[in-house]
């Protein structure tokens, strides 16, 4: 019986230390790699939605934070999947702002500080209300959507539709994945339901301040 339940208080902790380990594994490969095709421009609307697809997940930053807020969604009783869809919103606004040619200050910083405090939020024992994440979620999707909009600057509006709609759905496919993981996990544990989620928040902390880091000093 002993031997059981010393089983059962470690599960929750190697499911956790085993996740921070491929986050810390995730986030010694290059961080900034952020043009899909080399930096080459969409010609067509395959390469679009290919060049969409690709930009949130070879940008380590950007995938980051992606999977944070997916996993903090987890944690909200109500409203759950409103921060994921505010956050993707608004990055279809940061592109067109970057497109419209205004400039936004310290893009970087802020986008690699967005995953410094999203993963401190989900490493807290009590989760804000969904509206302040919601919110919150909004301001880093502007930065995010702004970098997005470097790589598809001067195509022509059917490479840029299909660049859309390819960031949109790969971000919300990601954010979705991660927050039925965050649910499995919290249901899976029989003590501490949101320990692995706070690890996990612990190590995405860590993958934000090592981008802060190459940026400040890049």
């Amino acid at each position: 019986m002993k031997k059981l339940q010393l089983k059962n208080s470690l599960s929750p902790l190697l499911r956790a230390g085993s996740l921070s380990l491929l986050l810390a594994l995730f986030i010694t490969q290059p961080a900034f790699a952020h043009h899909p095709f080399g930096g080459k421009l969409p010609s067509n609307g395959f390469e679009g939605f290919l060049s969409g697809l690709g930009h949130p997940v070879i940008g380590a930053d950007h995938f980051a934070f992606v999977v944070t807020i997916g996993l903090l969604a987890a944690l909200q009783p109500q409203r759950a999947i409103l921060i994921p869809i505010a956050f993707i919103l608004t990055t279809l606004g940061g592109t067109g702002i970057h497109l419209l040619g205004v400039d936004l200050p310290m893009v970087e910083i802020v986008i690699s500080a967005s995953v410094v405090v999203f993963g401190t939020i989900l490493a807290m024992k009590k989760s804000p209300k969904s509206l302040l994440l919601i919110l919150l979620a909004g301001i880093a999707g502007i930065f995010h959507g702004y970098a997005y909009g470097e790589a598809i600057v001067g195509a022509e509006i059917t490479p840029l539709v299909s660049y859309l709609l390819g960031f949109a759905t790969i971000q919300l496919g990601i954010a979705l994945l991660a927050l039925q993981a965050g649910k499995l996990a919290i249901s899976q544990a029989s003590e501490q339901p949101t320990l692995t989620l706070r690890f996990a928040g612990f190590a995405l902390c860590g993958a934000g301040v090592a981008f802060l880091s190459s940026v400040l000093l890049g």
